[in-house]
Order: structure tokens, then C-alpha cells, then sequence
């Protein structure tokens, strides 16, 4: 289908219109980065309407989840006793966390809470899902901040490498959840009960990932094949990195390899699958959005 209309996108830049699933998927995003700044803004507006904290938000919450989980893991269960900065341990692997079901569940209902404004105009559909990744950011900068803080006040010494750790985690996170994202807003638009699976995933994701305990425990309780699977987990390899980059160099003494010790290559194997996996998500979670956004409209 050709169009001869063009739609002003941002100062001289202009766009050729096209019709639903005719466009260029995630690669229409970049060239209407102007009305995903708008998008953007728009939904901080209404997050934070008729809110006193606002952006505060982003703090209390991370820290109301991490005193419930320390309190449950690390005092309950005695794990803060056992392993040295065990609230650095899992605050690291909790933000981890943060960013991925922040990213999934806004970029997953996000064709579904803009179906009034898709009704009415076309612009890349992909633009609600990406603007939740932005979001997201927005929020998952701070709880990075406030760990860095409390990494520098008990000593932290990260080393480059260490340090490059969080910026490919921080990747594989992001490009997953969006696919995630893209495949279930996608569905949420003609089966509801796609939120529900979004919420079940959400809920699960945290135990399936070595946030609250260590992955050798994994490995000593089910073995060697069961661990490969995990590992095949790309949320697994990213929270491994991040305890690399925040948690591992606080610690002032060796620690028990019975507890924690570096998963076997997990640099040179295991992140290679785990960003190899995460891309190869984004491009089928691209292909089916395109497959089936010429509905979208009609379906809402």
C-alpha cells in the first residue's frame, strides 16, 4: 500500500505515512523520536498527577521492597549471616528485577491503555512499548544511584571490566523485557487474559533468578543439567553480573565457595547466549507486533 500524505515528526524531519503493519517495526521509532519524547512525557504526566512525591516514588517503593525481602531473607532465614553485605547482594539483584517487570508489565498494557489515542490517528505503534523502556529508565536510574552511594560508603572497588558488567546486563535486561513487551502487548489486545500471564511471569521471575539466594544452590540442589537450563535464563546471567559489578567488590574476605563464587563462564559464554537470546527475542517480538498491529485498531 502507498501513501502520498507526509506527517511532520519533529522541526524539518518528515515522515511518509503508512498503513498499519507497513511501516519499518522498532526502526520507525528512531525516526519519530520527537513524538516519543511526547509519549514519554505524557505518561510521567499521568503517573504523577495529583501526586505530593512524585518522582519520590521511585525511591520509596525499591526501598519499602528491599526492608520486606531483607527482613523475610536476611533475618528470618538468617542469610545475612552467612554471607558478607547480603543487603548489597540482594538489593543489586533486586533492581535488576525492578527494571525487568517495570519494562514488561507498562510496555505489555501499553496498546491496550492507548487504544483511544490509536483509534484516532496512526503513528507507530511501537512507540508505547519503547516509551515504557524510557520510563523505566526514569525510574531504574535512582535505585542505581542509591546502590552506587551505599557501595562507595562500605568500600567498593570495582574494576572495568567489573564496571563493564552492569552496562551489558543493563542491555540484556532492557532488550528482553521489551521483547517480552512487544509479544504480550501485542496479545493483550485480543486476549485480556494475556495481563495475567504478564503478572504470573512478573511474580515468578524474581525466584527463578538468583536475587534473594546463590546460584550455587541451584547447582547443589538439582545438578549440573538443571543449572545449564537456568543459565539459559537471560534474567539469570544479568542479575549474575550486576552481584559482580555492585556486590563482589565490597567484600573484604575470600568468600566461601560453597556459598558464591563467579559462575563458569559467565563472561565468555553465558553473556554471549544471554545477549544472543535477548536480540533474537526483539526481533520475533518485532515480527509478530508487525504481523498483527494492522488489528489493532478494529480490536479496540
Amino acid at each position: 500500500m502507498q501513501t502520498t500524505d507526509i506527517a511532520v515528526v519533529s522541526g524539518n524531519a518528515t515522515v511518509p505515512l503508512r498503513a498499519p503493519g507497513h511501516g519499518h517495526g522498532l526502526l520507525d521509532v528512531f525516526r519519530s523520536r520527537f513524538l516519543l519524547r511526547r509519549i514519554v512525557n505524557k505518561e510521567i504526566q499521568v503517573r504523577y498527577r495529583d501526586s505530593i512525591l512524585g518522582l519520590l516514588w521511585s525511591y520509596i517503593k525499591p526501598a519499602v521492597q528491599f526492608g520486606v525481602f531483607y527482613l523475610a531473607m536476611g533475618v528470618f532465614l538468617g542469610l545475612n549471616k552467612g554471607l558478607e553485605n547480603y543487603a548489597i547482594y540482594m538489593f543489586s539483584g533486586i533492581v535488576v528485577m525492578n527494571l525487568f517487570g517495570e519494562v514488561f508489565t507498562n510496555a505489555s498494557r501499553s496498546i491496550v491503555g492507548n487504544g483511544g489515542l490509536i483509534k484516532k490517528i496512526y503513528l507507530p505503534r511501537e512507540l508505547f512499548p519503547v516509551s515504557s523502556l524510557w520510563v523505566a529508565w526514569i525510574h531504574f536510574l535512582p535505585q542505581v544511584a542509591i546502590l552506587v552511594a551505599v557501595n562507595l560508603f562500605v568500600g567498593w572497588h570495582p574494576t572495568w571490566i567489573q564496571l563493564g558488567s552492569f552496562l551489558v546486563a543493563s542491555f540484556i535486561v532492557s532488550v528482553f523485557a521489551l521483547a517480552l513487551g512487544l509479544i504480550f502487548g501485542a496479545a493483550d489486545v485480543f486476549f485480556r487474559d494475556a495481563e495475567n500471564f504478564v503478572d504470573l511471569i512478573n511474580m515468578v521471575a524474581t525466584w527463578l533468578s538468583p536475587v534473594l539466594y546463590m546460584w550455587v544452590l541451584v547447582e547443589n540442589s538439582l545438578g549440573s543439567l538443571a543449572m545449564t537450563v537456568y543459565m539459559f535464563n537471560p534474567l539469570t546471567v544479568a542479575v549474575e553480573l550486576f552481584h559482580d559489578c555492585f556486590w563482589a567488590p565490597t567484600t573484604t574476605r575470600p568468600i566461601n565457595p560453597e556459598q558464591w563464587r563467579v559462575v563458569p563462564h559467565l563472561f565468555s559464554v553465558w553473556t554471549p547466549i544471554a545477549v544472543l537470546i535477548s536480540v533474537l527475542m526483539l526481533v520475533l517480538g518485532d515480527f509478530i507486533f508487525r504481523r498483527v498491529e494492522r488489528q489493532f485498531a478494529q480490536e479496540l
